[in-house]
């Protein structure tokens, strides 16, 4: 089962950068977006109706803002799109679907603002899901999006420059301590022990020409599926973004 996931920094605009080329030449099984930036009514029909895929989306109140989107070929069973944090909820961050033999759980974590203005928000969102996490840990879940964090010094190509900047400061790094110490395994790092895998990179300075980039989106399973693992990956020559999308596969027989 091969599984995607985009921060696509908005569909529409991505859509207009060969994104549903991306989509069908690929043929992932589910492919999870954040940051869609579109409410119901503004979703393009070709978007909306992908022929052989079920979508769900969950978009925040306030327009061109967030969102989070699921397609998916295998039917769920459930679809949640709810965490229990109001602001959070409110910003269309997350969206959950079970399916027979797992869970998954797509997120787009806040990002928390350069000026650190919005941190302690980023932490009680990433508290409440610790708290949903301990509720559910019984069946195998899939963890996937843009956690807006690099968890160590790898994850980020200037390590010494930005170790008290947002998205690696001590309590963020914390956040992905934490979520490991549950029994997820960061399932990128169980094929690529080495650095230079970045899945963003900011739009000044060529930025992404050079390869300064973060590691921020992830996809994390528990202990259960984790020996399924096949593969996982970072498409990093695929542009439409300023992230770019990363995958993972696993085996279901």
């Amino acid at each position: 089962m091969k599984i995607a996931s985009w921060n696509v920094n908005g569909l529409r605009s991505a859509a207009r950068k060969d994104w549903l080329k991306w989509f069908k030449t690929n043929r992932f099984d589910i492919v999870c977006l954040q940051e869609t930036k579109l409410q119901p009514t503004q979703i393009p029909e070709p978007l909306r109706e992908i022929p052989g895929y079920s979508a769900y989306f969950n978009s925040a109140q306030k327009k061109g803002y967030s969102g989070t989107a699921v397609y998916t070929k295998i039917k769920p069973t459930q679809v949640t799109a709810k965490l229990g944090l109001r602001r959070f909820d409110n910003e269309g961050r997350f969206l959950r679907l079970d399916f027979d033999k797992f869970i998954l759980i797509n997120l787009y974590l806040p990002h928390g603002g350069r000026q650190k203005e919005n941190l302690d928000y980023k932490l009680a969102c990433y508290k409440k899901l610790f708290t949903y996490l301990g509720k559910i840990k019984a069946k195998p879940i899939v963890l996937i999006g843009d956690f807006n964090i690099a968890h160590q010094e790898i994850d980020l190509a200037r390590p010494k420059n930005n170790k008290n900047n947002i998205m690696f400061t001590p309590a963020e790094r914390t956040q992905i301590d934490r979520l490991l110490s549950l029994g997820f395994a960061d399932t990128f790092r169980e094929f690529h022990k080495q650095g230079d895998y970045y899945t963003w990179w900011p739009y000044f300075a060529n930025a992404r020409e050079r390869n300064l980039g973060w590691r921020i989106d992830y996809a994390f399973s528990s202990k259960k599926l984790t020996p399924r693992l096949s593969e996982a990956s970072i498409q990093s020559q695929t542009l439409g973004s300023d992230h770019c999308p990363i995958m993972l596969n696993i085996k279901t027989d």
